[in-house]
């Protein structure tokens, strides 16, 4: 069994080893071109987390063929440019998920 003080230390060293990087780095530090570069950066990890939940079966196959998961990502995509809300979005995704898994 894990040793409660080992989780703690574990939690502990993950925290401080991320926030001493926000912590050291300064907002004066950063010229606006590299602030500009760095607001993309959501922008370009959010695809590469989302894809694969989306594309890929358990196994890391590529999964086309009768995949619920494209067709609801398909209707959350639509009501997202429609709507422009995060939570429609992320609502009308999942219940457009789960019908399709329920109904069919």
């Amino acid at each position: 069994m894990v040793d409660l003080s080992l989780i703690i230390y574990c939690g502990l060293v993950t925290f401080f080893s991320r926030y001493l990087m926000i912590a050291i780095l300064k907002k004066e530090m950063f010229t606006d071109r590299i602030r500009e570069v760095l607001s993309f950066v959501p922008s370009a990890i959010f695809p590469a987390i989302i894809f694969p939940a989306i594309f890929l079966d358990n196994t890391g196959m590529f999964v086309f063929d009768s995949n619920p998961k494209i067709y609801a990502a398909a209707v959350a995509v639509l009501f997202g440019l429609i709507t422009k809300n995060v939570i429609v979005t992320i609502f009308s995704g999942l219940t457009s998920y789960w019908l399709i898994i329920y109904m069919f």
